[in-house]
C-alpha cells in the first residue's frame, strides 16, 4: 500500500453556544477546522481532522495547518500508511515542529490502517476497555451565577464532570468555583481551568481562597515552574495540560510530583502515534488522564473516543464529545454522547464516513 494523493480540505464550525470563552478575555465563535483525506493506490481513503482553538490558545493555528500541509504531504507521496513510526520520522525530518501539523496525516494512517485490517482504530491502539468513556462538559467563562446555571443544565443532560473556565480576576474565579460546586452532586467532579491566565499571587489566592472545596485546579499558571512552585503550596489535586507536549514533559512532571492529571490533547502530541506513546507512559507511570484535543468535529472526536476508550479506566480520567459543542457536522458515524458518556465506533478505522457535501471542494491537492 502506497500514499498516492492527499486532499486537505477547510471547514468552519460554529460554536452551538454562539461563543466559547477562557482566560484572559479570549474566545472563539466558529473554529477552523482542516481535514485531510489520504488516498491510497489499493483504493481505500482515510481521514483525519485537525482544528486548533484559535490563534491564542497553543502554538498552532489553523492557516498553519493547512500551510504547513503544502510543505509536509508531498513528501510523503510513495510511503507506506501502514507504517505509522515511519511516516511519523518521514514527517518530522520534513518539517521540524509543528506537530498540529502533521495530527491529522497521522490520524488518517490509522484510519487506513483500520480499514485495511478490518479492525476499529481503538483495538489497533491497544484494545477496548468497557462499553463507553465518560465525558466532561467545559463551561465557558461568564459571571458566577450563569457558569452555575450552565453547569446545572449540562449536568441535567448527564454529565457528571465539568470544565469550568476560570483564569480571570481571582475574586471572580473564586466565586465562579464556589458558585459551581454548590449546584453538583458530591460524586461530581470540578476542574477550575485557568488556561495559563493566572500569575502566581494570583492563583496562590485563589487556591488558598477554594482550599475547603472539591476541585481540581488545572495549568493555573503558563509555565511549567510557576505552575509547579503552586502545586507545592495546596493539598488539592492538580492537572497539567498546556506544558504536557511530550513524553518528556510527563517524565520530568513525574519526577518532580508536579501533577496527579496530564491533559493529552492528540494534536499536540502530532496525532495518535506519539498521544498513545504518551498514554502508555502515563499508564506506566500511574498519571490518570484527560485525552482529548484542541477542538474539532465529528473526526477529532472519532479519534479521541477511539484513544480513551483504549485507555484502562481507572487512568481515563475524562474525555471530550467535541461534536456536540458545534452546529455543523461533518462525517457520519461519528460517536455521539449519551448521558454524558459516549463510545467508540466498532467499524474499521474511525468508523467514520465524511460528509461530502458539508467539507465542499478541497483547498490543497498533492496533485
Amino acid at each position: 500500500m502506497k500514499i498516492s494523493r492527499i486532499k486537505v480540505y477547510q471547514v468552519d464550525l460554529p460554536l452551538l453556544e454562539g461563543k466559547y470563552s477562557w482566560s484572559e478575555g479570549k474566545s472563539v465563535d466558529v473554529f477552523d477546522s482542516t481535514v485531510v483525506e489520504v488516498e491510497t493506490d489499493l483504493g481505500i481513503t482515510g481521514y483525519g481532522e485537525v482544528c486548533p482553538l484559535g490563534p491564542v490558545y497553543l502554538p498552532a493555528y489553523a492557516r498553519g495547518v493547512r500551510a504547513g500541509l503544502e510543505e509536509l504531504a508531498p513528501a510523503l507521496l510513495g510511503e507506506d500508511p501502514r507504517q505509522l513510526l515511519v511516516i511519523n520520522h518521514k514527517m518530522d525530518r520534513v518539517l521540524k515542529g509543528h506537530p498540529y501539523v502533521k495530527s491529522a496525516v497521522d490520524i488518517a494512517c490509522w484510519d487506513l490502517l483500520g480499514q485495511l485490517t478490518g479492525m476499529p482504530v481503538c483495538d489497533l491502539l491497544g484494545g477496548r476497555y468497557g462499553e463507553e468513556i465518560t465525558l466532561y462538559r467545559a463551561i465557558s467563562q461568564r459571571p458566577a451565577e450563569e457558569m452555575a446555571e450552565n453547569i446545572a443544565q449540562y449536568r441535567a443532560e448527564g454529565y457528571r464532570r465539568f470544565q469550568l473556565k476560570v483564569g480571570g480576576h481571582p475574586d471572580d474565579d473564586i466565586a465562579r468555583i464556589r458558585a459551581a460546586r454548590e449546584v453538583l452532586e458530591p460524586e461530581d467532579k470540578l476542574v477550575a481551568d485557568a488556561n495559563t491566565g493566572w500569575l502566581m499571587h494570583e492563583a496562590m489566592r485563589v487556591v488558598n481562597a477554594v482550599k475547603d472545596i472539591d476541585v481540581y485546579i488545572e495549568q493555573p499558571c503558563l509555565t511549567y515552574n510557576e505552575c509547579l512552585s503552586i502545586r507545592r503550596n495546596t493539598t488539592l489535586p492538580f492537572v497539567l495540560d498546556e506544558v504536557i507536549d511530550s513524553s518528556a514533559a510527563i517524565l520530568q512532571g513525574a519526577s518532580d510530583g508536579a501533577m496527579d492529571v496530564v491533559n493529552i490533547k492528540i494534536s499536540k502530541f502530532g496525532g495518535l502515534t506519539r498521544a498513545k506513546q504518551a498514554r502508555d507512559l502515563c499508564v506506566s507511570l500511574g498519571i490518570a488522564m484527560t485525552l482529548e484535543d484542541s477542538w474539532g468535529g465529528d473526526i477529532v472526536t472519532a479519534a479521541i473516543a477511539h484513544l480513551a476508550q483504549g485507555t484502562p479506566p481507572e487512568f481515563q480520567f475524562t474525555s471530550t464529545d467535541f461534536n456536540s459543542y458545534v452546529t455543523t457536522s461533518i462525517a457520519e458515524g461519528a460517536p455521539q454522547r449519551v448521558g454524558g458518556r459516549m463510545s467508540a465506533s466498532t467499524s474499521p478505522g474511525l468508523g467514520i464516513r465524511p460528509r461530502m457535501d458539508v467539507l465542499g471542494d478541497p483547498v490543497w491537492t498533492s496533485d
